[in-house]
């Protein structure tokens, strides 16, 4: 019988088991990874010495890169936490506490990076200097590190007295017990005890995306004034639904509270597109409540961050911590507002109130009010919120002891039971959750247990109730059509210079609604229709490649199959249920041609299907950013053995792609046809083909950038025909800024590993 196990989990993690050596290794750890182990039966529950707890991993191998895809790959905080507590490696006491600790083994970087990423999740801000710095006073400081220090248990511990980590390399080095690993090459292990190899390959395919443990129904949300989707009730542990969460639609705009992870899968499933979403309002920084922040950059423009400044500077922290990258990057993807505890604050019409929550890590919960006939309508969104239990046992009269005051204790509950129309509680109960009878006098009318994985029992159902994922709450209806105002704004955004006659030519055609997987074109056809999508996204197949792409809610679809009459040269589905606004092909022809667009859009018609075609525009750039940086794109032809510097702060001179020979211009080269070899000295370290980039790394990742390398360049084994664009066009395009690193990191990696 062999002695070593390999399972695949999901595309890019893997299971290896070596029973006798009492090791159990988790491959590749992207978001709810102990969902899927529970799932495939890899963690299970076991009782021994009349103690009951879980089975599960010991070790975690980290991928080489923090992102693949788009989607982190190493996001070890709660696996760890099931090692440290539900396994019971750091309870006294414990029949599975035998000194061993939970380890981490990667690459360098990325080994650091999840220690400190593991270091904020457990603490956020670790110093009344650091609380101070985010704009608490002092004496505010002094209170929330006392409370800190009590959930601490008077102590802020290094990561490395939790947590073992091992740095692996190109030679073999131990594990534990006589299992040895090392390094093959770029995301690719070899594992060995005794006689016995596997090898576990953690890369993702092109197009491979994690999988979601679970599988939610698809939705029709209508746009109301004022009403709560309900887009999560489980935790970090519930292997059938999202972490608690709640969608808020306030004048058809929308809102998320928090992003856990898969959120983008949430969001489609009920039918809304990340494009629309208009700014979220964070809570604090633990996983669940956010490591979904990363699929949310995956759009063409940065969104409104609503929280304190506590909360935020945890957070950046956090993610900055995570991602190896200064803090002030936090900007180059979030439109930063800070909101002040205690006060109501207007954002766009809807009234927002952060109010403090102890927690181990820095933690605001929200109340949202609107103003309607009969007075305020309110939401609050108590995530997460500690027993009166746990905060009664906190209470003490000694100034110089941790933990809070009997007048402190009767603030925080106070605040906890402000009466509104809906409220949403986390009940998950234990050291730093709630508890559903702390809220049976409360006045609200009506509440919503959450952040469990539980059934609720039949005392809690006396309190509130549970509410299943897409359920909506209008606590003000709609009288006005809000997909008419949205398809306008697009329509406005494609052709500024129309008249308004004209758009409501445009506009009053029908508004049509397709479910999910419903083909829109096929590769071939010719449309009948030209398509505005108002609400969710569309996928659709590239012919040549084989690759798929979302077109986000503001897309043209059939756009320019319809004005010029041609086959559609790709396939469309609805990849949720959307909403779009069905032009018939000859009402869209005779709009352009007495508004004299053809030649205008005909222009840029090539540059925009080819921009479309690459993966690095082709997901979720909407028409307007397309359109902007197509007018930027200079076609070049080079001969062979022509070099371009890559990695290098300084300027090159007799720059062909900048518009005016100025050497000053930072360019991002798109291979249009041809090949480029990326270069360290004589070593190639990286082909590239069609629709491939290189460069901009200079003026769009800025201080991202690690390393400043010199003898790095792109060489044209032949002669090769490039579209350069200038750089700044992209620097305001967070899905662009964030490939761009992804790939850029990718690149140093493999450069830095040529080199040692």
């Amino acid at each position: 019988m062999s002695k070593i196990k390999k399972i695949k989990v999901i595309n890019g993690v893997y299971w290896v088991e070596i029973k006798e050596a009492e090791l159990y290794i988790l491959c590749g750890c992207p978001a709810d990874t102990v969902k899927h182990l529970k799932k495939r039966g890899l963690i299970e529950e076991v009782e021994k010495e009349g103690v009951v707890y879980e089975t599960g991993p010991n070790v975690i191998l980290l991928s080489d890169v923090l992102m693949q895809n788009s989607s982190f790959s190493n996001l070890t905080e709660f696996p760890v936490l099931q090692m440290l507590y539900l396994q019971g490696m750091i309870i006294p006491n414990h029949p599975n506490n035998t000194g061993m600790k939970p380890m981490l083994i990667g690459t360098e970087e990325q080994v650091k990076a999840q220690m400190e990423y593991i270091y904020r999740g457990n603490y956020g801000l670790v110093s009344i200097d650091e609380m101070i710095e985010a704009g608490a006073t002092w004496a505010e400081a002094q209170e929330m590190m006392k409370i800190k220090l009590k959930f601490a248990f008077g102590k802020i511990t290094p990561s490395n007295e939790l947590i073992d980590s091992r740095i692996v390399k190109n030679t073999n080095i131990e594990i534990r017990n006589g299992v040895f690993i090392r390094r093959i090459s770029f995301n690719k292990y070899q594992i060995s005890y005794q006689d016995e190899k596997v090898q576990v390959d953690l890369n993702l395919g092109a197009g491979e995306l994690y999988d979601p443990p679970y599988q939610l129904g698809y939705h029709f949300i209508d746009r109301e004034y004022f009403a709560i989707i309900h887009s999560g009730e489980g935790d970090g542990w519930d292997l059938h639904r999202p972490c608690m969460a709640s969608v808020i639609i306030f004048q058809g705009r929308i809102y998320i509270i928090d992003a856990g992870p898969n959120i983008l899968a949430s969001l489609n499933y009920l039918g809304i597109s990340v494009n629309e979403i208009e700014g979220i309002f964070h809570t604090h920084a633990h996983d669940d409540h956010f490591a979904g922040l990363t699929t949310l950059i995956r759009t063409d423009r940065r969104f409104k961050y609503y929280a304190t400044p506590l909360v935020r500077t945890a957070v950046t922290k956090k993610l900055c911590a995570l991602m190896s990258m200064q803090e002030e990057s936090f900007s180059s993807f979030f439109d930063i507002h800070d909101l002040p505890f205690d006060e109501w604050t207007d954002v766009d019409g809807l009234e927002v109130k952060p109010v403090y929550s102890p927690h181990p890590v820095e933690t605001n919960i929200f109340f949202f009010r609107a103003n309607w006939i009969d007075g305020y309508k309110v939401y609050a969104h108590l995530a997460d919120v500690t027993s009166d239990e746990v905060l009664r046992k906190m209470i003490t009269n000694n100034p110089k002891e941790n933990g809070i005051t009997e007048e402190q204790f009767e603030q925080i509950k106070a605040k906890y039971m402000y009466p509104a129309h809906l409220k949403k509680i986390d009940v998950g109960g234990g050291m730093i959750h709630g508890n559903a009878e702390d809220f049976r006098e409360d006045k609200s009318h009506k509440i919503v247990l959450a952040h469990t994985s539980k059934p609720l029992t039949l005392s809690q159902r006396e309190i509130g109730s549970s509410s299943a994922f897409g359920m909506v709450d209008v606590l003000i209806p709609t009288n006005h059509d809000y997909l008419i105002t949205f398809a306008h704004n697009h329509l406005k955004n494609y052709f500024p210079n129309a008249s308004e006659h004209e758009l409501n030519y445009l506009l009053n055609h029908p508004i049509v609604s397709y479910n999910a997987g419903s083909l829109l074109l096929k590769k071939g056809q010719e449309s009948k229709y030209v398509y505005l999508l108002i609400t969710g996204s569309v996928e659709f197949l590239h012919a040549k490649t084989g690759k798929h792409d979302t077109l986000p809610a503001g897309s043209f679809i059939g756009f320019y199959a319809g004005y010029l009459g041609l086959h559609s040269p790709e396939t469309y589905w609805a990849s949720c249920n959307i909403h779009v606004l069905q032009i018939p092909s000859s009402s869209y022809r005779e709009f352009v041609s007495r508004n004299n667009l053809y030649s205008e859009l005909k222009r840029m018609e090539e540059n925009i299907l080819f921009l479309q075609s690459t993966w690095l525009f082709g997901d979720v750039v909407s028409f307007p950013n397309l359109a902007q940086v197509a007018k930027k794109m200079q076609k070049i032809q080079l001969s062979h053995n022509y070099q371009i510097p890559l990695f290098q702060s300084e300027k090159y001179l007799n720059n062909p792609f900048s518009a005016n020979g100025n050497a000053d211009e930072d360019m991002l080269h798109i291979i249009a046809d041809g090949e480029v070899a990326i270069k360290h000295i004589d070593n190639e370290i990286g082909r590239l083909e069609k629709a491939d980039f290189f460069g901009g790394d200079r003026t769009i990742l800025g201080h991202h950038r690690k390393f400043d390398l010199k003898n790095v360049k792109a060489i044209l084994p032949k002669d090769t025909c490039l579209f350069a664009i200038t750089a700044t066009v992209m620097k305001d395009i967070p899905i662009v800024h964030w490939k761009l690193l992804e790939t850029y990191n990718k690149r140093i990696r493999a450069i830095y590993n040529e080199v040692q």
